[in-house]
């Protein structure tokens, strides 16, 4: 689980729970078979597809030196219908 860095919460990312999407921020050096492993293996669910996107760099300057940070893509995650993953599953009031 180390290539996982975090779970994305946002309006788009709330929106897709719906559809039984999950968005989580990955280590840009992770591939696509590492990241559907670990999922599958420590949730105990079944992926359909896996959609990932690089984020914009954000600089940062340090004196004359212009350096850039986010080293992470955002992949966006499907379950099978009847998966889901407890910990990020909303409930409707």
């Amino acid at each position: 689980m180390d290539g996982i860095k975090y779970v994305v919460i946002t309006g788009k990312s709330i929106r897709l729970l719906v559809k039984n999407q999950y968005t989580s921020n990955v280590e840009s050096g992770s591939t696509r078979i590492e990241i559907k492993h670990w999922v599958e293996l420590f949730f105990g669910v079944k992926i359909i597809v896996m959609n990932s996107h690089q984020l914009p760099k954000k600089g940062r300057r340090m004196g004359p030196i212009m350096r850039h940070t986010m080293h992470y893509r955002r992949m966006i995650v499907t379950l099978q219908p009847g998966y889901s993953i407890l910990p990020l599953r909303m409930k409707r009031t």
